[in-house]
């Protein structure tokens, strides 16, 4: 009778041997601990894969369902939920499980970058995309030494290079608002945008300059603030704006959520949109449509972006070579009621 010889189990002991480490060194860095040198860690993580070694949580049978873990930093916008409904879609086409995490709404994780990073690979997920959230080099860090796909959709800050991302056409988009309101013939144009440092509407405010410096208009420094992508923000900049001796005559608001601020403010003041002053939104949601009135804004492409994130996971995930990093989707202007001439003077 042959007997069968199998190969000796792989333990922590065994990566420690090869490494020249402890066994409880090997140990912190499977399970994402912090106070191992940085050094060390990138020896044990390259025997670790190297080797082949799987934790208890990974020897379990694999999930029958793969899935991808999807963060937003909040979900309270018709854009958020636009974008989820693109991944929903592709993730359905592509028989995927989608988790959401809103980090707007859930204490600071107990978890850092290399424990959160670890549970992902443990528990078999395929991936992360990240939604108009901040994310830090840390966590991606750990990630890219996992070899867990990242996917950041309008990041809030600029990825580093070898980071998938998925956006729109932003600078593009700002021109065609502010363009637009020129081409009305208002000169006297505000730009409400997004947080200040975020990429996006940075990319927006640009390209509205280039269409007024186009123009032979002048930027006037207290037309342009920056704020929330929230309706809070629309408020309190219109506000602000018609405080000023020479308020403007139409305002860019860099999100369909900032604009509908606007024009509810613009009602408790009396304000006609747009009889009295014009209004462009940024986004395309739904919202924009139903307002009242009806609100010109660029339109994303928000759903196919969405899908476009998914399919970056997943053309990862399956070893596909990526000529590009960046998918970058044509916006395109609507426009409908909320914009017209300035009223004559």
């Amino acid at each position: 009778m042959v007997r069968e010889v199998r190969p000796p189990k792989l333990t922590l002991a065994a990566v420690a041997k090869e490494v020249g480490v402890s066994a409880p060194t090997v140990s912190k860095v499977v399970n994402g601990r912090q106070d191992v040198a940085e050094e060390t860690r990138n020896r044990v993580l390259a025997a670790l894969q190297r080797t082949g070694y799987r934790s208890p949580l990974q020897r379990k049978s694999p999930p029958a369902q793969q899935a991808v873990e999807v963060v937003f930093d909040s979900l309270n916008s018709a854009y958020s939920v636009e974008v989820l409904n693109g991944i929903m879609e592709q993730a359905a086409a592509s028989d995927m499980e989608v988790i959401l995490s809103v980090t707007s709404r859930q204490a600071a994780s107990p978890l850092g970058p290399e424990e959160r990073a670890q549970r992902m690979l443990d528990e078999g997920r395929s991936g992360m995309i990240v939604v108009t959230s901040a994310f830090g080099s840390g966590q991606l860090e750990a990630f890219h030494r996992r070899r867990i796909p990242v996917v950041v959709v309008d990041p809030l800050n600029p990825p580093p290079g070898d980071v998938f991302s998925v956006g729109a056409s932003n600078w593009a988009g700002g021109k065609a608002a502010a363009a637009h309101l020129l081409e009305l013939g208002h000169r006297r144009i505000a730009y409400i945008g997004g947080p200040a440092a975020a990429e996006c509407s940075q990319a927006r405010l640009h390209g509205y300059m280039a269409a007024l410096m186009a123009a032979g208009v002048h930027v006037v420094e207290e037309y342009i603030s920056a704020g929330p992508f929230r309706s809070s923000n629309g408020v309190a900049a219109m506000k602000a704006l018609l405080a000023l001796d020479d308020p403007p005559t139409a305002i860019f608001a860099a999100s369909d959520s900032i604009a509908l601020g606007v024009l509810a403010e613009a009602r408790r003041q009396s304000i006609r949109i747009p009889e009295d002053m014009s209004l462009v939104g940024f986004d395309g949601t739904p919202q924009a449509e139903e307002s009242l009135p009806p609100l010109t804004s660029v339109s994303q492409p928000l759903q196919d972006m969405g899908r476009s994130a998914l399919s970056f996971i997943l053309r990862q995930k399956n070893g596909e070579e990526i000529d590009s990093r960046r998918v970058e989707l044509a916006t395109h202007l609507v426009v409908r009621e909320s914009t017209a001439p300035p009223a004559a003077r």
